[in-house]
């Protein structure tokens, strides 16, 4: 198996470093060789937040070279299309659609970038939603980063069970529920659409 590379994109407080997490978990209960960074640094809630996860039989850096994601996982826009560089034409773009202004954008200094966003998106496979949204209709909108993985899945060799397994193991027993919801709509109301 060639190495699977996904990048991470999004803003503090979105939960990025737990679904890495689970993506790293998953990928390792698969049998599978994993190496991965998130970077959070001093982000605040709104501030950007990153993270890389490479999945294979032999994976030596969790550094996605320029080019070669196949997946960028975006919890929001603007922070999906920041890693464009990495892309390829035969990448998938999963995308969270529910906008979170930087300072520069509240402070009216710029404009939210929504129309380079939109061409960002039509240059690529793409999978959108407001996955916030169709998470509170599922039961909570903290589950939005699992309708992601939901989506995700379909395009990586890990088990469904694995999968659901790792969602128990990881996310609060509160929340077990709604998690499993948001993966089955992710997985089964994304396929083959874009």
């Amino acid at each position: 198996m060639e190495t699977i590379n996904i990048m991470l994109g999004g803003v503090g407080g979105q939960g990025l470093v737990l679904t890495t997490d689970v993506i790293c978990k998953a990928a390792l209960k698969a049998g599978y060789d994993v190496k991965s960074n998130d970077v959070i640094g001093l982000a605040q809630r709104g501030g950007m937040v990153w993270g890389s996860v490479r999945i294979g039989e032999k994976v030596h850096s969790p550094n996605i070279p320029v080019g070669k994601a196949d997946i960028i996982l975006g919890l929001e826009p603007l922070e999906a299309q920041r890693w464009e560089h990495l892309l390829n034409e035969n990448s998938k773009i999963i995308a969270n659609t529910k906008e979170i202004y930087p300072t520069q954008s509240l402070l009216e200094k710029q404009d939210y970038p929504s129309e380079e966003i939109a061409k960002f998106y039509e240059r690529y496979d793409h999978y959108l939603s407001d996955f916030s949204a169709d998470a509170k209709k599922l039961g909570n909108r903290k589950a939005a980063n699992t309708v992601l993985l939901g989506v995700m899945a379909q395009f990586l060799p890990i088990s469904t069970e694995i999968w659901k397994e790792t969602l128990r193991e990881n996310v609060p027993e509160k929340a077990i529920d709604v998690n499993m919801k948001a993966f089955d709509y992710g997985y089964e109301s994304f396929k083959d659409k874009s």
